[in-house]
């Protein structure tokens, strides 16, 4: 299983000035954009490890899937949420021959945290041997950064002003996540009920 993005959330998308703000960085100096590539960078990267953390896109952007074979034949979880609209699903044959599959034979089914490929038959397409299918979707909780949850912003800009203020450390552990971060997004995070799922 591959998950790419097919489509990077745009600079002017990102909240650098809002950033700017946050960290009190003064302002009315000729130098005032000196360190928005800075920034924009460490805002990309607080997004990514939310999303990671969290299992939700958060800006809206187009994805791409690419599986050998389905999990399971009566529905395929994604994993990412929430997913917006699943935009098209190609076949690929061994010989890289690729086919479209008719829209009217899958649709979007389960929520908002666990989004799923349905079949509208019995089972999902067939998957050629030594193929694999492409899932093209669009997924994303907001279109624009002011239209995301505001804990989920606030922790954006927390972590991003982390990432800011210590760039040059290095003693940090993996998986350092500033405590007011993680208490932000812990709502948002995937709820495990067993073994398994």
């Amino acid at each position: 299983m591959y998950l790419m993005e097919e489509s990077q959330i745009p600079e002017a998308a990102l909240p650098v000035a809002q950033l700017r703000a946050h960290l009190r960085m003064g302002s009315g100096f000729a130098e005032d954009g000196l360190q928005d590539d800075l920034l924009g960078g460490f805002l990309r990267a607080a997004l990514a490890a939310v999303e990671a953390r969290t299992g939700k896109a958060l800006l809206a952007r187009d994805f791409v899937l690419t599986l050998h074979r389905w999990r399971d034949v009566t529905g395929q979880v994604l994993p990412i949420a929430p997913v917006r609209a699943v935009t098209q699903v190609t076949l690929v044959d061994a010989f890289g021959g690729a086919s479209v599959v008719p829209a009217d034979r899958y649709g979007l089914g389960g929520d908002g945290d666990a989004p799923k490929l349905v079949p509208m038959g019995a089972c999902l397409p067939f998957i050629p041997e030594h193929g694999s299918v492409e899932l093209r979707f669009e997924a994303g909780m907001a279109a624009a950064f002011g239209d995301l949850p505001a804990d989920l912003a606030q922790a954006v800009m927390l972590l991003a002003a982390h990432y800011y203020e210590y760039r040059d450390e290095t003693a940090l552990g993996q998986g350092c996540m500033p405590f007011g971060v993680s208490s932000l997004i812990a709502r948002y995070r995937p709820v495990r009920l067993g073994f398994g799922t």
